[in-house]
């Protein structure tokens, strides 16, 4: 698994997005570990490196 840590974009705190290296884009919705708010994920990998990351609040 690849970590990257990002900033919650409602309460600011850190977590650790978990990766899977054998998937080379994803994009999916996963709550905050502290403030429960919904946080869209969007990341792509090239040869197991990390090339873009997106960690933004949803509109409810």
């Amino acid at each position: 698994m690849i970590e990257h840590p990002y900033t919650c974009p409602y309460c600011n705190e850190e977590i650790i997005a978990c990766m899977d290296p054998t998937v080379n884009a994803q994009e999916y919705i996963e709550d905050c570990e502290v403030c429960c708010q919904p946080i869209q994920i969007n990341y792509t990998l090239v040869d197991g490196q990390l090339i873009y990351f997106s960690a933004i609040g949803i509109e409810q």
